[in-house]
């Protein structure tokens, strides 16, 4: 008899207990698969301190295959589900499809950022929920306090050296609370300008600062904050985002160039294609995590609304600490469906709140009792140190560390602003240029347009449907519009027919993630963030169509010959021999060490964050044109 199928869909905290106790519970008797697009568990509540440069990046990610070894690690993203089929499709992180076959499924895909119609924000601001989301914001930080010392205008440098923060939740306030001891630590090694310092300011539509928490602790944040220069207005939000500042709602103007985006998050938007009752975005379950109606079917985490037993017509809110006790009897629900174990309801009171403010500074209450100050520090981090499922004594390491030595503020140039655009379905992952498009799920995020900041630094000036006119890139002949290429793809009709190694500029550095040519640089590609409020498609992701002539920038499948396909350059490992000329166009059309003729000439000069150089490619074969 075969061993039933069980998938998970999510390594968020509900999806990552869930996979853990499932592996103990059913000792190999069960095929657990779990599907996400990252290989880590990210413990979300220290990302601010990855941003403020206390905390290395690896510490919040917890490995999964390293410490769930009997499951099978499936990265990808879900995009349709066929429950009578019981099959899960999913698109992997080269734009390769899969479908996955299941006895059990367990939705636990968590949430995203919540977006509101606000003219502006959408290419303006940028979120906070995954990793690449903070390492842009420290980078950003940091270089805006670079150029605002270095510049000569006044105006200038007060809109570089002002940020401003929408959302007074936990995100918003932990982001301003260290984003101001950061900047501060900043300049003490760059002199502003007689009579300036960095200024952030938290705005928020709520009456006080952390609603949710008990008024008392409110007060003592906000106390903090205006003890280190934050200002905090209440009752004031943004109006209007433009790339020189933003409009508040009480018709004042601000002057800056960091517009984060804290305001809340939505149920990810999976769900909605199920066709099932939800409710408020998220998918109504019993008391014991199961779909009604659909044994096999679970839910937990922030997709599933679970009644809250102790508050009548009540639902547990989208809080970590009940996702991660949602993962355990999720499990032992599952379990028992397969005869292990008994059911069991969930019911579970909240132990209290703890926010780190930074530095020896936190409001808390846990079991009800309200603490500041140091006190309440220690216990914050005795907190995340206990919850935390991995990395422990790393993040100890790193607080002694930030304790005892000066924050190291550089630029690691790792991620750039169009790779983690605000409107994303995935804030965990950042978007890789060169991948299929998915109706429904891209068809919005696509054609954003990436901060101004970086769109003036990027070769060819961003997507082909943002210059004027919105038709193909001006100056590139045969009037083929960008979007049509196929991602990856180096920039084919650039003149001369070189691949985009040759034109100045046109590379990331090497360990930049994504590793493609400069060409694949347009929104057009795949994305992994999605329209806000658009449900993702439930049927099969639609790969974006070639145009004759290209080849893809994957696979090396295609047989010489054939249309619109070419072969790969051997590589320095193939004594000498030249690959056989193609019936199709060729990218090649000289000698290697041609560059072609000179760029168009309105065609911006490369940016000064982009390291020259040859492409390097990341699959270990050489491009062609190289020796």
């Amino acid at each position: 008899m075969s061993r039933p199928r069980i998938v998970i869909v999510g390594a968020g905290f509900a999806g990552y207990r869930t996979a853990r106790t499932l592996s103990r519970l059913t000792r190999h008797q069960a095929d657990i698969t779990l599907l996400n697009p990252t290989d880590y568990f990210l413990y979300l509540p220290l990302l601010p301190q990855v941003a403020a440069g206390i905390l290395e990046p690896r510490r919040v990610s917890v490995s999964l295959s390293g410490t769930l070894p009997h499951i099978r690690l499936v990265l990808g993203e879900a995009d349709g589900i066929d429950l009578d089929g019981h099959t899960v499709h999913y698109t992997g992180p080269e734009g390769e499809e899969g479908t996955l076959s299941f006895d059990r499924l367990v939705l636990a895909a968590g949430s995203v950022n919540k977006l509101l119609p606000i003219p502006g924000v959408a290419e303006h601001a940028h979120g906070f929920r995954g990793l690449p989301e903070a390492l842009y914001l420290r980078d950003h930080v940091t270089r805006q306090v670079e150029l605002a010392a270095a510049a000569d205008d006044r105006a200038e440098c007060a809109a570089r050296c002002t940020f401003v923060v929408v959302g007074a939740g936990y995100t918003g306030t932990e982001v301003a609370a260290h984003g101001a001891m950061y900047t501060d630590a900043q300049v003490r090694k760059h002199p502003m300008r007689t009579g300036m310092r960095p200024r952030w300011m938290l705005l928020d539509v709520a009456p006080r600062v952390m609603p949710e928490m008990d008024e008392r602790l409110s007060r003592t944040a906000e106390r903090v904050l205006r003890q280190r220069g934050v200002d905090v207005r209440m009752g004031t939000s943004v109006k209007e985002a433009t790339h020189d500042g933003v409009v508040l709602t009480d018709g004042s103007t601000v002057d800056t160039r960091t517009l984060v985006w804290c305001v809340g998050v939505r149920p990810d938007p999976l769900v909605e294609s199920l066709g099932l009752p939800m409710e408020r975005g998220r998918l109504l379950v019993d008391p014991h995590l199961q779909v009604p109606g659909r044994p096999e079917l679970f839910a937990c985490g922030d997709v599933a609304a679970v009644p809250d037993l102790y508050q009548p017509g009540q639902y547990t809110p989208m809080t970590a600490q009940h996702a991660w006790r949602h993962g355990k009897v999720c499990a032992q629900n599952v379990a028992a469906s397969l005869g292990i174990g008994q059911r069991r309801a969930y019911r579970h009171r909240d132990m209290g709140f703890v926010v780190d403010l930074g530095g020896a500074k936190a409001a808390a209450n846990p079991l009800g009792v309200p603490m500041s100050g140091p006190a309440a520090g220690a216990v914050t981090r005795g907190y995340h140190l206990a919850a935390m499922p991995g990395n422990r004594v790393r993040v100890a390491a790193d607080w002694l560390l930030d304790a005892v030595l000066p924050r190291q503020a550089v630029q690691l140039g790792l991620v750039r602003s169009w790779s983690v655009p605000l409107e994303s379905s995935s804030p965990e992952v950042a978007r890789v240029p060169g991948r299929p498009e998915r109706p429904g799920k891209d068809a919005g995020a696509a054609g954003q347009r990436p901060d101004a900041e970086d769109t003036k630094n990027r070769p060819g000036g961003g997507p082909a449907k943002n210059r004027p006119g919105g038709e193909s890139a001006t100056g590139q002949p045969g009037g083929e519009s960008a979007t049509g290429q196929p991602g990856g793809e180096p920039a084919k009709n650039q003149p001369g027919g070189e691949p985009a190694k040759n034109q100045p500029g046109g590379e990331p550095a090497k360990d930049q993630p994504g590793g493609e040519s400069a060409g694949s640089r347009s929104h057009g590609g795949r994305a992994k963030g999605g329209q806000s409020g658009s449900p993702r498609a439930s049927g099969k992701p639609r790969r974006a169509v070639e145009a004759a002539g290209p080849r893809p920038a994957r696979g090396g499948s295609g047989k010489p010959g054939k249309p619109g396909k070419a072969p790969r350059a051997s590589g320095t490992g193939s004594a000498g021999k030249r690959p056989t000329a193609p019936s199709g166009p060729s990218r090649s059309a000289g000698p290697p060490t041609d560059p072609g003729p000179e760029p168009p000439a309105n065609q911006p000069p490369p940016g000064p964050d982009i390291a020259p150089g040859p492409v390097k490619r990341t699959d270990g074969r050489a491009a062609e044109g190289d020796s």
